[in-house]
């Protein structure tokens, strides 16, 4: 199948609200927890893509001596998630902010660990944010990034999106099919990833429905 785009930024304000109402739990807690797995005890941590704040959120409450910034290019997802922060008393853990991707202000080498959940779908061209990622880690600093692999036929794609659960009404399934429309696969990655000048880290498919880049921190 080819790749069909979507829009890189959700910025309306009833796309962010639809996508905090989204049922993400699961997903986000195994994220969450991996990132716990592969990162130090205590560290640096960037999160891209953040969206309403819900991942950090939950490593925050797992690794209370992480320091995490969450950055996103929607200012009514970080609208929503500094409700989010707030509403979790983890105003002093997480620090929100409006940054793009592919052009980040950090220095180089500034981060332990870089964690990203389902940004890479958004863009038209992410070699950019690799290389991002790859300038702003420490080297062999700690890293995960996990987002949906594209099927490779339709029937595929229909099974997944069944898959999802009845809970998600019918634009909400519309949504996770143009996203499963938009996303790589993991050859594509492994290209890009190559690409970045990331080494050492692991890319595999790590569910039905997702791919991984995953390195362990020395630190832990």
């Amino acid at each position: 199948m080819q790749r069909v785009l979507e829009p890189e930024v959700m910025d309306t304000w009833e796309e962010a609200v639809e996508y905090d109402a989204m049922d993400f739990t699961e997903v986000n807690t195994a994220f969450a927890q991996r990132a716990v797995e592969l990162g130090p005890k205590s560290a640096r941590i960037l999160d891209v893509g953040t969206g309403t704040a819900r991942i950090p959120i939950a490593i925050a409450q797992m690794r209370p001596s992480w320091q995490i910034t969450a950055i996103d290019l929607s200012k009514n997802m970080l609208l929503i998630g500094a409700r989010n922060v707030e509403a979790s008393g983890l105003q002093a853990k997480i620090k929100l902010e409006l940054v793009d991707a592919k052009k980040m202000p950090y220095e180089n080498e500034y981060f332990d660990m870089v964690i990203s959940n389902s940004i890479v779908h958004h863009l038209p061209d992410p070699l950019p944010f690799f290389q991002e990622v790859k300038r702003v880690l420490k080297p062999n600093g700690a890293l995960l990034i996990r987002d949906l692999i594209r099927p490779t036929d339709e029937a595929t794609m229909d099974a997944l999106v069944a898959d999802i659960g009845a809970e998600y009404n019918a634009h909400q399934k519309k949504l996770f099919r143009d996203s499963l429309n938009a996303a790589f696969t993991l050859d594509e990655i492994k290209q890009l990833v190559e690409a970045s000048g990331l080494e050492g880290v692991q890319v595999y498919k790590s569910s039905a429905r997702h791919w991984s880049v995953e390195r362990a921190s020395q630190e832990r």
